[in-house]
């Protein structure tokens, strides 16, 4: 699909997330085996959350399942988008796909439907909310947004929305009463709808927003970050029980071996992904306190199935 079709694709997903009436399909979903299906291999589904439409998500990722599937030929790995954040939980809900590369909200909810953290994707440090705002706008100021609207892709997105409003709260900004917190689906429909004027101002973190800017520089060119949250931890690789241990720890350690050779750091490049790096369940205890710290002081964050 060329840009300008992608572009469309994002420009429909944004309006139709304001306005509520774009149409909901339910999402068919979609399994893995563990057993050859007819003259094939056995095939793994590696979902990705929702960092972008599922259009980019799949040409971002799909030269990472080529890599995979190049070095591990007695399966085959495809890559799983899905159409928002909600429908990829329920997945995780389900345990659907056999890997997985959730937000660290997502890594919690994903340890109760048996899946366990085999890497972390990227730099702690880029691991960050951060705000944009369009350059013609009057927001200077965490207080210019009161009684305006602010877009999020999800109120599970951690760097997306739950670190960026305990930052609006830190700055004396009153979620509940103060501004209009819309939950668009997707980071790039969050950035679009500020860019369209939908809201004023965008919550989101580093990597789509360099890629936005790469992908649509004359829109992104109208557009600035104007703050930025602490940063906390970076999206997990989890890999379910079900999975065999021996492929498992293959795939762990194609993962973290991409940054040591020039086609592993080109794929990383265009991921905007500094490396993945070993990692466990424990590693995210940290997001575990931040939750409890955050439904404490700021709003409940649903990770149970309902």
């Amino acid at each position: 699909m060329g840009k300008v079709s992608i572009w469309l694709v994002s420009v429909v997903a944004a309006l139709g997330a304001l306005l509520g009436c774009a149409p909901q399909e339910p999402e068919q979903p979609l399994r893995y085996s563990d057993t050859p299906a007819a003259g094939g291999q056995p095939i793994y589904r590696l979902a990705i959350h929702p960092l972008y439409n599922p259009h980019k998500l799949v040409d971002l990722y799909q030269p990472l399942v080529n890599y995979l599937n190049s070095r591990v030929p007695e399966v085959r790995f495809e890559v799983e988008a899905s159409r928002d954040y909600a429908a990829y939980e329920e997945k995780i809900r389900r345990s659907e796909p056999a890997f997985l590369l959730p937000n660290p909200v997502q890594t919690l909810l994903a340890q109760q439907s048996g899946y366990r953290v085999v890497a972390m994707a990227g730099d702690p440090q880029d691991f960050k909310g951060i705000f944009i705002v369009r350059k013609d706008s009057n927001i200077r100021t965490p207080a210019d947004l009161k009684g305006k609207t602010v877009s999020y892709p999800s109120p599970t997105a951690l760097a997306a929305a739950i670190m960026p409003q305990s930052f609006l709260q830190s700055k004396g900004i009153n979620l509940q009463t103060d501004i209009h917190n819309q939950y668009v689906g997707s980071q790039e429909s969050a950035i679009l709808n500020t860019y369209m004027g939908n809201s004023s101002a965008a919550a989101t973190w580093p990597p789509p927003w360099r890629v936005f800017q790469k992908d649509y520089p004359e829109e992104a060119a109208q557009l600035m970050q104007i703050w930025e949250t602490p940063p906390l931890i970076n999206n997990s690789v989890m890999v379910h029980a079900d999975v065999p241990v021996p492929l498992r720890d293959k795939v762990q350690s194609l993962l973290t071996g991409l940054n040591k050779t020039p086609e592993g750091k080109k794929l990383l490049q265009a991921l905007e992904t500094s490396a993945f790096t070993a990692a466990d369940d424990r590693t995210y205890e940290v997001v575990r306190t931040y939750l409890d710290r955050f439904e404490k002081t700021v709003r409940p964050v649903k990770l149970s199935a309902p």
